[in-house]
């Protein structure tokens, strides 16, 4: 999936392509990109916790949770944001675009005792923290790859069920959460505070 992605951003544009991710306990990212067999020439390839980090405020009036998140300043000086994730449903939550911009979070500075990492930010309510964190790191488009589908109980996060679902979601991050939980029949928290947000927001 993201050679092809980035091979249509090559066809046309000649853009420095970045991939930024992080990891929730907070360990290195490259052996990682290693075992996926990512070695793109001129892709630089880059760990959330190597980065600068720069404190931006939640835009919204009344933020739900956070009023400001550290974001690497990286993502801050790109001129277009995509977000890639699988279709993974956790303990019957949604984990899809908007829940995958937490990868970008630095995971030291929320809490890494576990291996879900961002501890102080479930603590504070994880839907809440997604609404804000949707509109204070606005991604241009989200991807959704689920040609297969994972489900996954309990803690043991990497341990689940794989299905083939045969489908490929792409568009802005909340209107294909969006679609996706209507397919599956989920319904998510933060997706109905982002619709509420998007009434003052917006006005």
């Amino acid at each position: 999936m993201i050679t092809k992605i980035i091979e249509g951003i090559r066809e046309v544009s000649d853009a420095d392509i970045l991939i930024l991710e992080g990891t929730p306990g907070g360990g290195p990212i490259y052996p990682i990109y290693q075992a996926l067999g990512y070695n793109f020439p001129r892709i630089l390839m880059l760990d959330v916790k190597d980065c600068i980090w720069v404190e931006v405020d939640n835009p919204l009036p009344k933020p739900f949770a956070v009023p400001t998140f550290w974001i690497p300043n990286v993502i801050l000086s790109s001129d277009y944001l995509i977000s890639i994730s699988t279709l993974k449903v956790i303990n019957d939550r949604p984990e899809f675009s908007v829940m995958n911009l937490l990868s970008t979070l630095p995971s030291t500075k929320y809490g890494n005792r576990s291996a879900s990492g961002w501890d102080s930010l479930f603590s504070l309510g994880i839907d809440k923290v997604l609404a804000d964190l949707y509109f204070t790191l606005p991604f241009d488009v989200g991807i959704i790859e689920a040609r297969q589908k994972f489900t996954g109980k309990g803690n043991q996060i990497n341990q689940g069920t794989v299905e083939e679902f045969g489908k490929i979601f792409i568009g802005e991050p909340f209107d294909i959460d969006n679609e996706a939980c209507q397919m599956l029949g989920l319904k998510s928290e933060y997706l109905d505070l982002i619709k509420v947000a998007r009434v003052g927001f917006e006005a």
